[in-house]
């Protein structure tokens, strides 16, 4: 009888006992699960890639600067900005009125020094007749030696007059070379095909040769179908980077996209920037 009342307790104390076990687990009564979960992947080979960041700006890969040769008033101008040239197309025409009257000068001088030889030879051709005369009496014992030696020098003196006369011809002949290359300078064409990106001169306007000074920028014909980029490269950063590296190019107008290029050119001096105690120093390195 009485083990038939205990047997209902004690089934309640397992069944209470069984459920704050299973309450208290979750609770974290008994410690907490520090099982770890593994990701897990095949092993396979596989390229690291360390990218470096960099700014600067997208130029054509061929600019073309122009200059003039030769000072003076353009009087012509046949191109505009934007316009597309052919290499050899005129560009403009500088008053060549002063390189005219040059070659012209020139010229009387050269026809001035073709006359002096002609009549330094002339004058050659008879003091040379009278020397051949003189010697013939001389060595008929006709005439005393000091009237010989007088036509000798005489002689003498007129064939370095004709050398002279040559030279003289020469210098007058590249004084006419230069001044017709000077001449020829008066009008430019165009060095490259193109695209004219920028125009600084306007027809009638005075530009400075560069023969002594740094002359007028008038013009600048780049290729821009051809275009690179400029970037500076930090010091640190510069030794990671190598020719035939690929890079990868954003620009501003092209928001979400991304265009491939090529490291084709490092810099091999440094640009310093900054104070003495803050210098900034970056290498530029083209991207084409």
């Amino acid at each position: 009888m009485k083990n038939k009342k205990v047997l209902p307790f004690a089934i309640g104390f397992v069944v209470i006992a069984i459920v704050l076990m299973v309450v208290g687990k979750k609770a974290g009564w008994f410690g907490t699960d520090y099982s770890i979960s593994v990701a897990t992947s095949v092993v396979e080979s596989k390229t690291i890639t360390e990218l470096i960041t960099a700014n600067g700006k997208i130029q054509p890969e061929t600019e073309v600067k122009i200059s003039p040769d030769v000072s003076g008033e353009i009087i012509e101008l046949y191109v505009e900005e934007g316009d597309e040239v052919v290499i050899g197309d005129p560009l403009c025409i500088i008053k060549p009125d002063m390189y005219i009257s040059a070659v012209n000068r020139a010229e009387a001088a050269l026809n001035s020094s073709k006359a002096r030889l002609a009549q330094a030879e002339a004058q050659q051709i008879e003091r040379e007749l009278a020397f051949n005369r003189t010697k013939q009496l001389y060595e008929l014992e006709a005439i005393p030696i000091s009237e010989f030696e007088s036509v000798q020098a005489n002689y003498k003196v007129a064939q370095s007059e004709v050398r002279a006369a040559e030279f003289s011809i020469k210098s007058a002949e590249a004084s006419v070379s230069e001044a017709k290359e000077q001449l020829t300078k008066t009008k430019i064409f165009a060095p490259i095909s193109g695209t004219i990106s920028a125009l600084n001169v306007e027809k009638g306007e005075r530009v400075v040769g560069t023969n002594m000074y740094a002359g007028t920028e008038m013009m600048v014909v780049a290729d821009l179908e051809k275009m690179e980029v400029q970037v500076e490269v930090n010091e640190n950063d510069i030794v990671k980077v190598a020719k035939f590296d690929t890079a990868l190019i954003e620009v501003d107008a092209y928001l979400n996209r991304k265009f491939k290029g090529v490291v084709t050119e490092i810099a091999n001096s440094a640009n310093i920037t900054g104070s003495a105690t803050d210098q900034v120093t970056n290498f530029d390195v083209k991207v084409f």
